[in-house]
């Protein structure tokens, strides 16, 4: 007689599940694509999409490292935006239409299985996010998405940025929990690892088109990681849900 899988042993152990968002629960470059294309339709979406997240981890470095104050991430999406504006014809834009465009982070669609397994896991699990993006930005995302999150963290509660211990940790003081009774859930590798570090157990999810069609991810299984998953649903369904 076979004893339980590992499956039968997560489900049975971790009480939380903690969720990276960008990228994993929902489609950054895609949704930024789809609004370039419908407010300035001669900008390659792709190209813009790709340079905007390309100035995310610079720009965290630099509150990590002490070179300014706690920032939140949007208005790091700011900085980022208006740096690379005139690299894509578009200085001209106007405070206001600034303003809105950086809130299309607020705006970003789910991935096509995410609403439906969330929906499931949450039947077996409690469900927080654990995003560098700001509460406000969850909440509208959340909202406008319909995700069904049970509590919404960000690092702006821990006034730390993934991958610091800080937060994966945080998780669990919130929760009253050992860090194995938290599992992070991300299509991140290195954000599973550190994850990981810090006694969580790790969940991966497949987000081959996370940087759209044109840029292919790995999305090869990695050591450690308790379980790799298909998509939200197949996480669910490994788990019980």
């Amino acid at each position: 007689m076979t004893g339980p899988s590992i499956s039968d042993e997560l489900a049975s152990t971790v009480k939380v599940l903690a969720f990276d968002i960008f990228g994993t629960v929902v489609d950054w470059h895609g949704s930024i694509v789809r609004e370039m294309q419908a407010l300035y339709p001669a900008i390659d979406g792709d190209a813009f999409a790709i340079a905007w997240r390309s100035g995310y981890q610079p720009a965290m470095a630099r509150v990590m490292h002490g070179e300014q104050g706690w920032t939140r991430i949007d208005e790091l999406h700011r900085s980022i935006l208006d740096e690379i504006l005139p690299r894509f014809g578009l200085s001209h834009l106007t405070e206001a239409e600034r303003w809105h465009l950086n809130r299309v982070w607020h705006r970003l669609d789910p991935w096509a299985d995410s609403v439906a397994g969330l929906t499931r896991l949450k039947t077996k699990f409690t469900l927080t996010t654990l995003s560098n993006g700001n509460i406000g930005l969850l909440t509208n995302m959340a909202k406008r998405a319909g995700l069904p999150w049970d509590c919404i963290l960000s690092a702006e509660v821990f006034k730390a940025y993934k991958p610091h211990p800080d937060t994966y940790l945080g998780v669990a003081r919130t929760f009253d929990l050992e860090p194995a009774q938290v599992a992070l859930v991300a299509a991140h590798h290195d954000d599973l690892a550190a994850a990981r570090g810090c006694g969580l157990r790790t969940m991966y999810v497949e987000r081959p088109l996370e940087y759209g069609a044109a840029h292919p991810k790995d999305i090869s299984a990695q050591a450690g990681n308790d379980l790799h998953s298909t998509r939200l649903t197949d996480l669910a369904t490994q788990l019980g849900c």
